[in-house]
């Protein structure tokens, strides 16, 4: 989901995963030209991982990639649309909140993301099933306005919903 730099070789990464819900590790090492792991753990993978107990955060110690997801990467709009993705999972989820449909919805909107032609209609569903998943909006109601529900849901501006609105716009 996210990455930040750690130290000299390390990166702390936010994961989404199927069986735990968001996740904080640390990557030791994965800086470094010779990791094996470099590769598997990009922003938006679909990833086979294995973690062990740290003292302050857990660390991974395996990585599979399942689907780079190549297809959204050729793309600058569609990685902007991944981006939000990804930037709303982030600010409406919890550390350790394991819901499996939701990382369903994820999962399924980046495979449309892959053939997406119709990137405002993809976005507009994504915000719609998320809000009604995670409750803050009653299921079957028609969403008038996504971006402006999801803002007050998160009490804050989401940032790449400016450049996701002028890019699949």
């Amino acid at each position: 989901m996210a990455r930040r730099t750690y130290g000299e070789a390390d990166r702390i990464l936010s994961i989404f995963s199927k069986n735990h819900g968001r996740l904080s590790l640390i990557a030791k090492g994965v800086r470094k030209v010779a990791s094996r792991k470099r590769g598997h753990i990009e922003v938006f993978n679909l990833i086979k991982f294995a973690a062990v107990r740290g003292k302050g955060l857990d660390l991974i110690t395996e990585a599979e990639t399942i689907d780079n997801y190549s297809e959204v990467r050729k793309s600058l709009n569609k990685v902007a649309l991944a981006y939000f993705f990804m930037e709303t999972i982030g600010r409406t989820t919890r550390e350790s909140e394991k819901n499996t449909e939701l990382f369903g919805l994820i999962k399924h909107h980046l495979d449309l993301l892959k053939d997406g032609k119709k990137l405002k209609s993809l976005r507009s569903s994504f915000i719609l099933e998320e809000l009604t998943l995670l409750g803050f909006w009653p299921e079957g109601k028609i969403l008038p306005n996504p971006d402006e529900k999801l803002q007050e849901v998160t009490e804050r501006y989401m940032g790449s919903i400016r450049v996701g609105k002028q890019l699949v716009s």
